[in-house]
């Protein structure tokens, strides 16, 4: 297990150097591009699978306990150790990330965006899927921010050199915004390591803040709290969200929506929470004040765009949405209460599997018809998918309603469960307070489900007419890499203990200072 979970981190790295090897003959074939690409399935696809043997391997019956933990002294000058292990927490994000990369790599063997040579497009993913899942198997506060900033490089040269319109803005605006959370969340973390003497987050989680005194805990959570903020992304630090995905390539959006957004909800709920519980107790009432104000934002924004005449861009719909799910994820960490942590960490899996989803879709949509403009696809001759492309169709309204929150499929739990949450916060915080912030989310959830019915109104119903050629309906790659995304959301809206199972018990000792 230990050489498993080493594997699952390093793999992607060792398959980046050997994707910017020259091929051996044999394996070169009559097209290096597809051989290359075919390279990056095969990693991602070793990846998936060592993935799900550590899942299959796990123990679940103490899934709060550090399981194939690895402790290697690196720096001992600084205490700092390569520190790797899983838990409840951390497991479904490993497979998540192992399971998009993998569809991502799948989508562009057949699919390529128009861009330079195959042979950096893959070598690029496959050091953005080994910076994420390192990035959720390190207990090491060192390591955790190395990893956190190893995806920035690779996810800016893909928006910029894959990307549409407007990509180099948007990348330069996605690396400034990032680097500068990074360098005041750096600060937090040594803040942290020299005050407590180490920077082993098993060992700071169970001392739960007793080596910290309150005004260092709160000088960190501001610190480290902005970082993790930023590439959440939390209103007001959002903006460089939708012209990220706007501009980005459709792997690109699937990736930054599904995966990279998940870094910073997990930094919160790992490092945050139990280490500087203090610290977080001073800031909830306003974190989950932004937040709330992200879910009302997110969701007056795409009912902006989704407005006849708006010109309103479906990518960049989708990405506002992403403000406002997180929203609820941020929510639910606030209430620094199992059953609002548990919703958000459910809620950051439901929104990788739906928005990554809604992505892929939206892609093929662009590809098809050229646009993403939503005045354009629900005009005279526009999409009217539900004519035209029936199978393309009813799978985008499923993943609409699948992302408004329908009870039956996975985006419900995360949200009910964060409402509950700030129904009966922790204690010491207000209620009052916390009442309001749950009133004014499910009325984001009211919200989310006009934007996304009218969405599917605007693209999927219409009349269907005579076209000079036939638009094609689901290919079999795309049948191939979407499926699973709408299997799991189905999966995890009827059996949601699958995943509460994982989660609960790491989520009972994390807030209970290391004690299960």
């Amino acid at each position: 297990m230990q050489l498993l979970l080493a594997f699952i981190v390093v793999g992607p790295l060792i398959g980046a150097v050997a994707a910017l090897l020259p091929a051996p003959p044999g394996l070169r074939g009559k097209n290096p591009d597809q051989a290359v690409l075919r390279h990056g399935v095969t990693v991602t696809g070793a990846i998936l699978i060592a993935a799900i043997v550590l899942a299959l391997g796990f123990d679940h019956d103490h899934p709060s306990k550090m399981q194939a933990t690895t402790d290697i002294s690196w720096i001992p000058a600084l205490d700092v150790r390569i520190h790797l292990g899983i838990d409840g927490i951390s497991l479904p994000l490993l497979v998540l990330t192992a399971l998009l990369t993998f569809l991502c790599a799948l989508y562009s063997y057949f699919k390529m965006p128009d861009g330079p040579s195959p042979k950096a497009f893959v070598a690029l993913v496959l050091v953005l899927e080994s910076g994420t899942l390192a990035t959720f198997a390190v207990l090491d506060l060192l390591l955790f921010f190395l990893a956190f900033e190893m995806v920035l490089i690779p996810m800016y040269f893909l928006i910029a050199r894959w990307g549409g319109a407007q990509r180099q803005a948007a990348a330069w605006k996605f690396i400034l915004y990032t680097l500068l959370g990074s360098v005041i969340m750096l600060l937090g973390l040594l803040l942290i390591g020299l005050k407590s003497g180490t920077f082993d987050m098993v060992a700071l989680a169970t001392d739960n803040g007793r080596g910290l005194t309150s005004s260092v805990q709160v000088i960190a959570v501001l610190a480290i709290g902005i970082g993790l903020a930023v590439k959440t992304p939390m209103w007001p630090l959002h903006s460089w969200l939708p012209d990220a995905h706007t501009a980005a390539p459709t792997v690109g959006s699937v990736l930054l929506a599904g995966v990279l957004l998940k870094m910073g909800t997990y930094g919160f709920v790992r490092i945050l929470l139990p280490i500087t519980p203090d610290g977080m107790h001073t800031f909830a009432p306003y974190l989950a004040a932004f937040a709330v104000v992200g879910i009302v934002y997110g969701s007056l924004a795409c009912l902006a765009l989704a407005r006849p005449g708006s010109k309103g861009d479906l990518k960049r719909l989708i990405a506002y949405s992403s403000v406002g799910h997180m929203g609820f994820v941020l929510l639910g960490i606030a209430t620094m209460t199992p059953t609002g942590v548990n919703g958000a960490l459910f809620a950051n899996i439901a929104h990788g599997l739906i928005t990554g989803l809604l992505f892929f879709l939206v892609g093929a949509v662009k590809d098809r018809y050229g646009t993403a403009d939503l005045d354009t696809l629900s005009g005279a001759t526009g999409a009217a998918l539900y004519g035209r492309a029936p199978r393309l169709g009813g799978l985008l309204a499923f993943a609409a309603v699948a992302s408004l929150g329908l009870p039956g499929l996975a985006g419900f739990w995360g949200e009910m469960l964060t409402l509950f949450g700030a129904f009966d916060p922790a204690p010491g915080l207000s209620r009052p307070a916390f009442l309001t912030y749950m009133s004014i989310g499910a009325f984001g959830t009211l919200l989310t489900a006009a934007y996304m019915l009218i969405v599917v109104r605007r693209v999927c119903m219409g009349e269907k007419r005579e076209e000079p050629h036939r638009i094609a309906d689901i290919q079999t790659y795309e049948f191939a890499a979407w499926t699973p995304l709408a299997a799991l959301t189905v999966l995890a809206g009827l059996w949601p203990a699958v995943l509460l199972g994982l989660t609960d018990p790491a989520v009972q000792k994390l807030l209970a200072g290391g004690k299960s």
